[in-house]
């Protein structure tokens, strides 16, 4: 700094705010759902409440963990993205590789129908048949295998599989390895970045996906946790259901009326939010080299 003229530590302190004032106008709207979550609803209608809640209270929350659907639809959620997330890696990195080999026939038709698939959907109606017809109405599977490929993720993959040295699978196939050794033990190994950050984002998909359970599953007991929080807000359980909870929700009747449904909203968030934001930490160094993968080589 002392080397800088009074220029350039101008700039550098101007673009020091403008990077912290970039860094708040993105932390504190989540921060502020993190407060008015734990802040008393009553009180939160007076307004006001900013950066640490008025009036602390954890009514909203445990009007929403009332519901016994809401640990299980937890699990449902969980399972379905573990799953689905590690289902639908493995079998787009297969599917990728497979789309690198030179002696594949038919390749570039191969392409061109997964580009396709990229501008043109087949619509609800379809793909309700589709579903209907694959027996995968209340099953477990219809979260897994409707998106079991992903398109955007097999480019990206074979984008990084074709700019992986080929001596190393030249080397493989010398050594006697065929395609599932040389893409188990040579490919997927050097594929860390590019798995962490797909994984990620199918991950995140896959929790926050709600519209599948609401179309295709009518058992209660295989809906997940965003499905579960959109039916208590749009059932109005403060106001309107009341009588259908238990003994110890009629008890904490004098605390269910002093949440609003803004307060209980910011608590849904967070519990729907938080589990995501917890693993970002893990796979925040993949990030560059992973995302930016598909600009390296093509």
């Amino acid at each position: 700094m002392h080397r800088l003229n009074a220029g350039d530590r101008t700039m550098l302190y101007l673009i020091y705010f403008l990077l912290a004032l970039l860094t708040f106008s993105t932390f504190y709207p989540f921060w502020n759902a993190l407060v008015i979550s734990f802040n008393a609803g009553q009180d939160t209608s007076l307004g006001g409440v900013t950066f640490w809640p008025r009036a602390f209270t954890l009514e909203n929350y445990d009007i929403i963990f009332k519901d016994d659907r809401l640990l299980n639809a937890f699990a449902i959620s969980v399972a379905k993205t573990v799953v689905g997330t590690v289902a639908s890696i493995l079998a787009t990195a297969i599917f990728s590789y497979g789309m690198t080999l030179p002696g594949l026939i038919g390749r570039q038709y191969y392409m061109i129908f997964c580009m396709i698939t990229l501008y043109f959907g087949g619509g609800l109606i379809p793909t309700y048949l589709l579903i209907r017809d694959l027996h995968l109405m209340n099953s477990f599977l219809v979260y897994i295998v409707p998106v079991l490929i992903n398109v955007w993720n097999m480019i990206i993959f074979r984008t990084f599989f074709k700019g992986l040295p080929e001596g190393l699978q030249e080397a493989a196939k010398i050594d006697g390895a065929g395609h599932w050794g040389t893409l188990f033990r040579i490919v997927l190994p050097l594929s860390g970045p590019v798995i962490a950050t797909l994984s990620l984002f199918t991950a995140v998909n896959q929790w926050n996906e709600w519209f599948y359970a609401s179309i295709y599953i009518e058992n209660a007991h295989l809906l997940p946790i965003q499905t579960i929080l959109r039916q208590i807000l749009n059932s109005n359980i403060v106001t309107e259901n009341v009588s259908t909870l238990d003994a110890g929700a009629q008890a904490a009747l004098g605390k269910v009326q002093k949440v609003t449904s803004k307060s209980l909203s910011m608590a849904v968030m967070m519990v729907a939010t938080l589990p995501i934001v917890c693993v970002y930490p893990f796979v925040q160094r993949h990030f560059v080299k992973g995302v930016l993968v598909g600009s390296l080589k093509e």
